[in-house]
């Protein structure tokens, strides 16, 4: 299972890559007005959330502890598919992702060096090496790889990059409600107050990315649904080496709570991404 779903999700970004272009990458990049928005958003707001709601909530000990790594781990790959669904713009969401993932390498070590004084973890498992192999080959080598097909053949990228993204998309969908349903027990063991706990992070989350996004919807759109995502690959990878660490319940957890929110949010603005500018 496990299997399928790593190569749905590299098939998925593949796809992702075969349908976009330079000029995507480096969209934020020629907006730095909006890029200065999204990076406080998401590198600046959400960990001061997570640092506010572990200092003030009397929460497990582990709780706190995932919530900070959450907040540090920005920059989901699978973000693309999720945000056009919801009326995102193609050319934001996708600079916006490679932005994040990039910028992971420095900020994800330099954030948990910050906060290692209040929580507890091995930061020195956590190098700037291992976080770039783990978005090297999660993200960067099948989206490079996508591009160079629609460069080289643009005929072929057009052809099969939006059967590919259909398919991978509900194959990983398949394999990742087998996952939460074989897991589900796991929430137990976290405990209501957990699961409030991340569903009121991920709250927040859509809520300073509606409102940073700026004026148009779309970008409202993306930067939303970008704060609320998580890249789990990263948050796997710290909660490896924290200590005492529940880390496939507290995963399971947050899915569910995140879902159980953003979902609400993704049907409305999808719903009036046609001529909603709120």
């Amino acid at each position: 299972m496990m299997l399928l779903l790593k190569l749905s999700i590299a098939a998925l970004i593949l796809g992702i890559g075969m349908t976009a272009t330079l000029d995507d990458v480096t969209y934020l990049w020629r907006r730095p007005v909006l890029l200065g928005k999204s990076l406080l958003a998401m590198y600046v707001a959400m960990p001061l959330v997570a640092a506010l709601m572990a200092r003030t909530l009397d929460l497990p000990r582990s709780t706190e502890l995932g919530l900070v790594i959450l907040a540090v781990c920005a920059g989901a790959p699978l973000l693309p598919k999720k945000l056009l669904k919801a009326g995102g713009d193609p050319a934001y969401v996708f600079s916006l992702i490679v932005t994040t993932s990039l910028l992971a390498i420095v900020t994800v070590p330099v954030s948990l060096h910050l906060l290692s004084h209040y929580v507890a973890f091995d930061t020195a498992a956590v190098t700037p090496v291992r976080v770039s192999y783990l978005i090297l080959t999660s993200l960067l080598v099948p989206l490079g790889a996508g591009m160079v097909i629609r460069q080289v053949s643009p005929a072929l990228a057009d052809r099969f990059g939006d059967p590919l993204l259909k398919i991978a998309g509900i194959v990983m969908a398949v394999c990742g409600l087998v996952a939460l349903v074989a897991g589900f027990h796991l929430v137990f063991d976290v405990g209501w107050p957990s699961l409030v706990a991340f569903g009121a992070f991920t709250l927040a989350a859509i809520a300073v990315g509606h409102l940073l996004g700026g004026p148009e919807p779309a970008n409202r759109t993306s930067l939303a649904v970008a704060c609320a995502s998580r890249h789990i690959g990263l948050a796997l990878l710290i909660a490896a080496n924290a200590r005492k660490q529940q880390t496939l319940a507290l995963v399971v957890a947050y899915l569910l709570a995140a879902s159980a929110v953003s979902i609400p949010y993704i049907w409305w603005r999808t719903k009036h991404a046609g001529g909603d500018r709120s």
